[in-house]
């Protein structure tokens, strides 16, 4: 699994930098005497679509930064990257390389990512009836232990069989299932530690949806009572370890989780980001001097333009 980019990229900060201040100073030459100036690049860079992205991926982040930098510390940016770090462990440098990034583009992402949140916030402020909608597919995050049986008539008669010693265990059933667990499941990650699974909410897009749709039925204590059956994955008998009790209301503590879900699905939807973008855009009401580069925004100010046709304007670097 790779780390996500934030939807703005994390385009060429080096290369950025050349678009500042362009002067004569040589950055390269070549035998013979010829040489490429600071000028010459910056003519040469700005009239390509990925010299344009960068300047254009500046001016919003700058932007952002402008609008919303006081509510991003270091603090937080740092406890997320070694929530990361943590998770990863020995593969985080790995994981980093596969996904095109430096620990410090890491940072710069996830900074950016928390600046797109609070912009989506003011801009895109969650309603009362979304909060209602969102209420009703609303499961709070549960733990379950799962036994998973081969996609055959053999792992639909041992699923059937599994549930029928647990039906007559006389002892703690969740013992019971733990041990089962061990002797049937064919899943090695989970099979020795009694079948245990991550925890997992609504939101969840890693799990099966059936296996979510019985799990979320199940009481604490509880186990199906029938195998579910999953194309992708075979057979399961999933048991409940954890206290499932969906509150009747929206209390004040949901209200915050509702809002961070509908919040995050937002930021999964470029249309509704390139909409914040916008905003952030007209509110910052940049100035850009170069007339060449004049129309660098207008994918993101008027979408249906015919620079906007030249690349995404949700996600410009295509991660």
């Amino acid at each position: 699994m790779k780390f996500k980019k934030a939807v703005l990229g994390v385009a060429a900060v080096a290369t950025a930098m050349l678009l500042a201040a362009c002067g004569d100073k040589t950055i390269a030459t070549i035998n013979g005497g010829q040489k490429i100036t600071e000028s010459e690049y910056y003519s040469s860079l700005k009239s390509t679509a990925s010299g344009k992205q960068v300047l254009s991926t500046m001016i919003i982040n700058n932007a952002l930064d402008a609008q919303f930098g006081k509510k991003v510390s270091a603090k937080d940016v740092n406890a997320e990257f070694n929530t990361y770090k943590k998770q990863y462990g020995s593969q985080f440098s790995q994981q980093l390389a596969a996904s095109g990034l430096t620990a410090a583009s890491l940072k710069e992402n996830i900074r950016t990512q928390k600046l797109l949140n609070f912009a989506m916030q003011q801009y895109s402020p969650v309603s009362k009836s979304q909060l209602e909608k969102q209420f009703k597919a609303y499961q709070p995050k549960v733990t379950v232990r799962y036994i998973l049986l081969k996609n055959n008539d053999d792992g639909k008669k041992q699923a059937a069989q599994v549930i029928s010693d647990l039906n007559n265990a006389k002892g703690d059933k969740q013992d019971e299932f733990i041990k089962l667990a061990k002797k049937f499941s064919t899943d090695p990650s989970t099979a020795n530690n009694g079948g245990l699974y991550t925890p997992f909410d609504n939101t969840d897009t890693n799990t099966d949806p059936a296996f979510k749709a019985a799990a979320f039925k199940l009481k604490k204590g509880e186990y199906t009572k029938e195998a579910v059956f999953s194309k992708q994955f075979g057979y399961f008998v999933i048991y409940m370890k954890s206290d499932n009790d969906k509150p009747s209301t929206i209390t004040p503590a949901i209200k915050k989780i509702l809002e961070k879900q509908l919040t995050t699905a937002n930021l999964n939807d470029q249309t509704k980001v390139s909409a914040v973008i916008k905003k952030v855009i007209q509110k910052a009401d940049p100035q850009i001097k170069d007339n060449d580069l004049k129309d660098v925004l207008q994918a993101y100010l008027n979408p249906n333009s015919a620079a906007a046709q030249q690349q995404n304007p949700a996600n410009p670097a295509g991660n």
